[in-house]
């Protein structure tokens, strides 16, 4: 679904545009060396955009010394207060996260918007199936995709009534189908950017099923601009997530995707510690590349075929193999650095 471009910061994103990747710090934002630090790590891992929360005015007021030190659009994340929204736009904010529905009297989001219009900052617009209007659910006999689309459509509506249209929707919901049909509803009703994710997904094992089903489902019918995939845990973590969906999808090209086998009767050495060591070795490679971890010399040159290179186990030794051919045979304890040795010459 094709929508109109909006810039944040040095990024553009919505029409033809690249799906970009968010996330958000979890350090306390007046703690500019705690968070600055952690930003710079996620930029490093890929995140394209990052968002901190704003609960104080020194956190608004952090800003400032926070967008100096890293090199990704910074965005506000505002609740209740409309005063802390203007602050961080002051403070350099790229772009603005409100719920119009949280910030007051119209007045008070008008403020907020005339800030926003005066410096060309982005205003998304937040709505989460957690805190939807009591007279929606009544409406719609529960919590609903209706609802939440018909929340996020009134809200932008007073948003444009103030003369501005330079927004991005969210509709988020923990709950998968229903934040899937949001977004198919929506898609259909406005072409403002889409900002994906499943809110409170959980942990990293069932956020990252739920995240990868709902972000799988929505971002294969051609929905969304940027993404978020919310886990209880390390933001790292979401990144890592974020951009293997994208990979899986065929959305996002590049660096190197590693497969590996089940474990069965057959393993004869520890598979699961060295798939493990694998992941981590080729994070920092920059090559577009399938690598194969098989578990046994039986199956493995045959299933990693499909691979550019792989290793498979044996006896306390294993085989090199690139292109479904067997290249050396090695010890066990020699084999990820020969993977490793291979990727850094890679040839064809």
């Amino acid at each position: 679904m094709r929508t109109r471009e909006i810039k944040i910061g040095d990024k553009i994103i919505g029409g033809e545009q690249p799906i970009l990747i968010q996330s958000m710090t979890n350090t306390k934002t007046e703690d500019v060396t705690a968070t600055v630090e952690q930003i710079k790590r996620l930029t490093a891992a890929g995140c394209d955009i990052i968002r901190c929360a704003v609960p104080t005015m020194e956190a608004a007021k952090a800003f400032r010394e926070i967008k100096e030190q890293i090199s990704i659009p910074l965005v506000a994340d505002i609740h209740f207060d409309y005063r802390l929204a203007i602050a961080a736009i002051e403070n350099g904010a790229d772009k603005i996260r409100i719920n119009p529905g949280n910030i007051g009297a119209k007045e008070r989001i008008r403020t907020v918007v005339e800030v926003a219009k005066e410096r060309e900052i982005p205003i998304r617009v937040g709505v989460n199936s957690g805190s939807l209007e009591k007279e929606l659910v009544e409406k719609y006999h529960g919590v609903t995709a209706e609802g939440l689309v018909e929340s996020a459509l009134d809200k932008i509506h007073i948003i444009e009534d103030c003369g501005y249209e330079n927004l991005v929707i969210s509709i988020k919901s923990s709950d998968v189908m229903m934040c899937v049909k949001a977004h198919e509803l929506i898609a259909e009703k406005t072409d403002y950017p889409l900002h994906v994710g499943i809110t409170e997904a959980g942990t990293i094992t069932s956020g990252n099923i739920k995240s990868a089903i709902g972000l799988g489902l929505i971002l294969n019918q051609g929905i969304g601009d940027t993404i978020r995939v919310s886990l209880t845990g390390d933001p790292l973590e979401e990144i890592k997530s974020a951009k293997l969906i994208l990979k899986t999808l065929g959305i996002r090209k590049g660096g190197i995707e590693v497969v590996s086998c089940p474990t069965c009767g057959r393993t004869q050495i520890d598979l699961i510690d060295l798939a493990r060591r694998v992941e981590e070795m080729v994070a920092d490679i920059p090559l577009d590349l399938k690598v194969a971890v098989m578990g046994c010399v039986v199956n493995g040159p045959g299933e990693a075929k499909e691979a550019d290179i792989g290793i498979a186990g044996g006896v306390g030794e294993g085989l090199l193999i690139k292109h479904g051919e067997i290249v050396k045979k090695l010890p066990e304890a020699e084999l990820l650095e020969a993977l490793r040795s291979e990727l850094l010459n890679w040839s064809e």
